[in-house]
């Protein structure tokens, strides 16, 4: 994961842009949501119906999103001292475990409805209205999905870009369906198995885009280090501030949107507390002004004769 661009941290409006693409999926959502159930119900699709419990959950996050980024806008208290960005770490955790309980129901609900089809229960063939449905969801969301994820790229937002892929495994939901219940209608009542097939292929999709999302924010919660080519990048940086001798005992680790670094640089033995003192605060203010002034940067100043 690469470090984030400072200019993010400069733009006052990060949050209500965070806020504004959320509270419209939100809508975008919970419309769906009512839509797909009553094209299932009333177009006797399983698949269908699936689709609109995914859509709820997606729902779901977006509200996780939005009471999030309003506790991250709080600046540090007495009781976060490195501020509130965990929180928005906590939401993208959220957000794949929400992933990953939609995909592993769906996957198998598909499942018990095959197997009862194999068993010789009669799977109701899926109507029209429903086949509609998932072709409007799968237009919509692509569409929420493509723009989410560039504001949530554009804000370096990790639950923001975690809830665009939400959206887009709705998407691939309502393909799944679209081909289950469009094969179900054309091939005829023989073919009706498809519905339940196409819902469990849809399951596998999303639990893996889960997996990727929840392996991302337990590194970040379990305070798993930045990538070794960011904290060279980071050390080569600090040599650039003159005086600056042997930079080590480097330390990451993110804070939701920030990071924050303790590093030990050695100084010339003769200079004095004041000047060690500057060389420091131009090593705090140089990483700062590089990542974003919520960068959290400690430095250690020893002398260059010490072992």
């Amino acid at each position: 994961m690469l470090l984030q661009d400072p200019s993010i941290h400069e733009a006052p409006d990060r949050v209500s842009q965070a806020n504004r693409v959320t509270v419209l999926g939100s809508i975008v959502n919970f419309i769906l949501t009512g839509l797909k159930l009553l094209a299932g119900i009333l177009g006797n699709s399983a698949a269908m119906i699936a689709d609109a419990i995914h859509s709820l959950s997606d729902f779901a996050t977006d509200l996780v999103v939005l009471i999030t980024m309003r506790i991250t806008r709080q600046p540090m208290d007495a009781d976060h001292d490195y501020g509130h960005g965990k929180f928005e770490t906590l939401a993208t955790m959220i957000i794949g475990v929400a992933l990953l309980l939609v995909g592993a129901g769906i996957g198998w609900s598909g499942i018990k409805t095959v197997h009862a089809a194999v068993d010789g229960e009669t799977i109701p063939k899926p109507h029209y209205i429903a086949l509609i449905a998932a072709a409007v969801s799968i237009v919509v969301k692509e569409w929420l999905y493509r723009w989410t994820v560039i504001v949530g790229k554009r804000i370096q937002s990790q639950a923001v870009i975690a809830n665009a892929w939400h959206h887009r495994s709705d998407a691939f939901s309502s393909i799944g369906t679209l081909a289950g219940i469009g094969g179900a209608i054309v091939l005829g009542d023989r073919f009706t198995i498809l519905d339940p097939i196409a819902s469990i292929v849809v399951s596998f999709f999303i639990i893996r885009v889960a997996l990727q999302i929840s392996y991302g924010s337990m590194s970040e919660m379990l305070e798993r280090s930045l990538p070794a080519e960011e904290k060279e990048k980071l050390l080569k940086l600090t040599l650039t501030v003159a005086g600056v001798m042997d930079p080590h005992n480097l330390r990451t680790r993110r804070i939701g949107n920030y990071i924050a670094t303790e590093l030990h640089i050695r100084v010339n033995s003769e200079l004095s507390v004041i000047e060690g003192h500057r060389i420091a605060s131009e090593v705090e203010k140089l990483i700062c002004a590089t990542y974003g002034e919520g960068t959290i940067v400690s430095v250690h100043v020893e002398p260059e004769n010490e072992d």
